[in-house]
């Protein structure tokens, strides 16, 4: 066994001691959200009950407390991702989707013109397509896409020509669905060579292995807290702060301003300008808290669970299924992360997963907010199942043998 035991992560997490339908839960839906550790659940707790007050307004103790908790998470995420600008670098929204309709609708509305181009990929998530159809309808830029493989890798054949023009290449790092990797590095030092900034979509990576802004070469990142161990409700824009600076405010109102007059205002310096209102203050206690827990893990543990364990499941499914169940993603580990997207022969997804239920087993059936890969696979849903740092071999165990009776009730 590595250093890093899932045991201990497995007693520190409350929601797993649930029993559904008379069996012990195994919870195998961490791409949609990861369960949170008590540590972070008494974070939020310890808010509420010492320091709940509002941010940036009152002068009595606990507001300056509450302050100090909120601008503590932010300085706690700029170091989790290496932001070399610290925590002047990052903004707070409600979820990486929020994020990129900051990124959108206030970079890319100050920036891109009709005949602009914004360059995704196939695999993306709507979070990270939806804004910039909304900017492409308003707007009239063009939005272009990377095809994926065959066997679920980007096609990167004519990454040049596909760049050609390029104002911004936003793409994800893993596949919410595919589990796919993608050389984030080389993919942006490719679109910097073109002219074009990057935003990436690390709402799958942060939180399961390293990040470091200046080694991903990246303009922007986006991701939520509840994918990397915390609450709901929080996310997180990342920029150079040179960037931030030229952006216009997203939302306007209380907070993100320094000055109001009646024929006119200004807007505020620093992440504050993308802050209007009260804040999740609350949720970003539970967010440096999931932090310090993931530091405590170590990701580069993490990561290597997760692939031992993704490495397992691919070769124990292909055995006992004989093709009967198809995992829509790469038959490997290298370069993939802990999802498996299953395409149960004749069975929908959901009733794969109303089965699994009555396992206590918990996966995801839908099109995972990604129809685009969907319709490229010829597939309308599937049931996924994904690891997170509580997860063991158990687990897979349990999976195969409700799948077993999934596909022989169906057979």
């Amino acid at each position: 066994m590595s250093a890093f035991d899932p045991r201990r992560v497995r007693v520190d997490t409350p929601l797993l001691g649930r029993v559904i339908n008379g069996r012990p839960i195994t919870y195998l839906d961490s791409a949609s959200s990861t369960l949170p550790p008590r540590a972070v659940i008494e974070a939020m707790d310890r808010y509420y009950t010492l320091h709940h007050a509002n941010v940036h307004r009152g002068v009595y103790q606990t507001a300056v407390e509450a302050t100090d908790v909120y601008e503590g998470a932010r300085a706690a995420a700029a170091r989790f991702i290496h932001a070399p600008g610290g925590a002047d670098e990052i903004v707070f929204t409600k979820n990486t989707t929020e994020s990129f309709n900051l990124l959108a609708k206030s970079w890319g509305a100050a920036n891109l013109q009709a005949g602009d181009v914004v360059l995704v990929t196939e695999m993306e998530h709507h979070a990270n397509i939806v804004p910039w159809f909304q900017l492409r309808d308003a707007r009239g830029i063009d939005v272009r896409f990377v095809p994926v493989t065959d066997d679920f890798r980007l096609d990167l054949s004519n990454l040049d020509q596909l760049l050609d023009g390029v104002k911004l290449f936003s793409f994800t790092a893993t596949s919410n669905v595919l589990g796919t990797r993608n050389p984030v590095a080389a993919l942006a030092r490719a679109a910097h060579e073109h002219g074009a900034l990057v935003a990436v979509d690390a709402a799958q990576s942060v939180g399961h292995q390293p990040t470091d802004v200046v080694d991903m070469d990246a303009d922007f990142l986006c991701f939520s807290a509840h994918k990397m161990l915390g609450p709901t409700g929080l996310g997180v824009l990342w920029t150079r702060a040179a960037i931030l600076a030229s952006m216009p405010p997203f939302l306007g109102g209380g907070g993100m301003i320094a000055d109001v007059r009646l024929d006119g205002y200004v807007p505020a310096d620093g992440p504050t300008r993308f802050e209007a209102g009260t804040p999740p203050i609350a949720e970003t206690a539970g967010l440096e808290a999931a932090i310090r827990y993931l530091d405590g893990l170590g990701l580069e543990n993490l990561m290597a669970h997760e692939q031992t364990l993704t490495s397992d499941a691919l070769a124990r499914l292909d055995a006992r299924f004989n093709g009967r169940v198809r995992v829509i993603g790469p038959a490997n580990s290298v370069d993939r992360g802990g999802v498996l997207s299953l395409d149960v022969d004749g069975v929908h997804p959901h009733d794969v997963a109303q089965v699994l239920d009555q396992f206590g087993v918990c996966v995801r059936p839908g099109h995972h907010c990604a129809k685009p890969l969907m319709r490229r696979f010829g597939l309308a849903a599937t049931a996924r199942a994904s690891f997170g740092p509580y997860s063991t071999v158990a687990d897979t165990d349990v999976l195969l043998d409700a799948l077993d009776s999934a596909v022989s009730m169906f057979g």
